[in-house]
């Protein structure tokens, strides 16, 4: 009986390689997840520069328009100029408004992701040695860094400065 037993032990193949540990195959496994958590995080940098964009486009539509209703002397104005200047300049309160709380949203999320960050990083450092916490790091950074137009993290550069000056004196109100 004891050498059926040790046949069938020996017959059952492990799906891990042999030469991974434990540790090994968790640190792979944190890696993996803290890139798709920066992926996650670009996703969603990109979604906000994208309302961004499509709210500056909306406002500057809306100005054109009301800077030719605008330059209509007051006494040349019908009823009905005048009333859309008011829902122009309504409209674009309204806009602006809603690109207040973007900005405020993207801030918020850079503020939550940081503390995620530390809160990682602290976690790493714990559980395992030293070296694999600062190669963690450091390959976050190259990922971070493949960025087109920084090496600092997206949100901080991109996201937040670009809300803030996406189209510059097009989105200040009035």
């Amino acid at each position: 009986m004891d050498g059926a037993r040790e046949t069938a032990a020996e017959d059952v193949i492990s799906m891990a390689d042999s030469s991974f540990t434990l540790e090994d195959i968790e640190g792979e496994l944190f890696k993996i997840e803290r890139t798709r958590n920066i992926l996650v995080r670009r996703e969603s940098e990109l979604r906000y520069m994208m309302d961004d964009i499509q709210l500056c486009n909306e406002i500057t539509r809306l100005k054109r328009e009301l800077q030719s209703l605008v330059s209509i002397p007051d006494q040349d104005k019908s009823r009905e100029d005048r009333e859309r200047e008011e829902e122009l300049l309504r409209q674009i309160n309204k806009l602006v408004e809603t690109r207040d709380f973007l900005v405020d949203d993207v801030e918020f999320e850079r503020l939550r992701e940081r503390e995620e960050d530390r809160e990682m990083a602290n976690f790493l450092e714990s559980k395992f040695p030293k070296t694999l916490g600062t190669k963690s790091a450091q390959q976050d950074q190259k990922v971070v860094s493949k960025s087109p137009r920084t090496a600092a993290p997206f949100i901080t550069k991109t996201g937040l400065t670009l809300l803030k000056d996406c189209c510059g004196f097009t989105c200040s109100v009035m």
